[in-house]
């Protein structure tokens, strides 16, 4: 049976580093699709306010499965569910999802791949990351407020580096709002506390390998104070259901 897969990626002012990350990841495609299945690269730009889109466009043609999105900004979260809604309209049966910015290694994705009957999600952790210690606290902490919210404990909830069953991903989707910031950590959470059954890797993850991390302490916590009433309004979605 043929597999059909996704790769999605968002992408905001990623200039100094779409280039090589398309460079790097679309050869798993064309292995993909030379083994008789079928992928595609989909990176969507999410406003950006350099030339990151216009850097997509003029690759489009040289990369035979690779396809440009440019859609208004509305956030990492928010982005990252649009390509999951994108990738389950297009007829995925799974979606593999990292960030454009480089921090992740494409040889590491196929042990994933290998597995992907096995497993519902296949998910990575970062131990020993080297991107910063505010982005270690904030890991840790979404941990104990995963924990506090929803009662489970999740091994890392945030990895920018997992392969999703659609079938298993679309009734988590019709909980999360469209606009939420931390989706991945909302749809680790709920995978978790509905038993999927879920591989868990260590991964390596480098530091940002160009341009500047839009991400800071103060718009952190303002993103945290906010996810702290989403997390309320999906704990009662998931009582109703």
């Amino acid at each position: 049976m043929k597999d059909v897969i996704y790769f999605v990626m968002p992408a905001y002012n990623e200039e100094a580093n779409i280039e090589e990350v398309i460079q790097q990841w679309h050869p798993v495609c064309e292995k993909i699709n030379a083994d008789g299945h079928e992928a595609k690269l989909v990176i969507a730009n999410d406003g950006s306010k350099d030339n990151t889109f216009g850097i997509m466009q003029q690759l489009k043609s040289k990369y035979q499965y690779f396809e440009p999105i440019d859609k208004p900004n509305s956030g990492h979260g928010a982005t990252v569910l649009y390509l999951y809604r994108y990738a389950i309209e297009k007829g995925a049966n799974y979606i593999f999802q990292t960030d454009s910015d480089g921090q992740t290694l494409p040889e590491e994705f196929w042990q994933m791949w290998e597995n992907r009957e096995k497993f519902d999600f296949q998910i990575g952790t970062r131990g020993g990351r080297q991107d910063g210690a505010s982005r270690v606290f904030v890991t840790k902490t979404l941990r104990f407020v995963v924990w506090l919210m929803f009662h489970v404990w999740v091994k890392d909830a945030n990895t920018p580096f997992r392969l999703l069953k659609t079938e298993k991903l679309q009734p988590i989707l019709d909980i999360i709002p469209a606009d939420y910031n931390l989706a991945n950590v909302a749809v680790s959470a709920i995978a978790v506390r509905w038993h999927y059954n879920i591989g868990w890797y260590p991964i390596t993850f480098r530091p940002r390998q160009g341009g500047v991390n839009s991400i800071n302490m103060k718009r952190i916590f303002k993103i945290g104070v906010k996810a702290l009433s989403d997390f309320r309004a999906i704990n009662r979605g998931l009582r109703k259901k």
